[in-house]
């Protein structure tokens, strides 16, 4: 059963935000989620003979386009 009466609140300051952001998957209010989004970092890398990929943790750079294979 759905409840209706249902408000979904703000993981970092509380607040509450509009149920529409909450149904498709946001935790936050408009202003903690672009603070949250501003916090994480991409890269993207060529791979070699191939195509680009988008990097988020800085671990997966260590060797990514050696020609021989991953090298840690």
């Amino acid at each position: 059963m759905i409840d209706e009466s249902f408000t979904p609140q703000c993981k970092l300051c509380g607040s509450i935000y509009d149920k529409r952001r909450f149904d498709i998957g946001f935790l936050f209010c408009m202003p903690c989620g672009n603070d949250v989004a501003k916090q994480v970092k991409r890269c993207v890398v060529p791979m070699h003979k191939s195509n680009l990929v988008m990097i988020t943790n800085r671990d997966d750079l260590i060797g990514i386009n050696n020609k021989g294979g991953l090298v840690k």
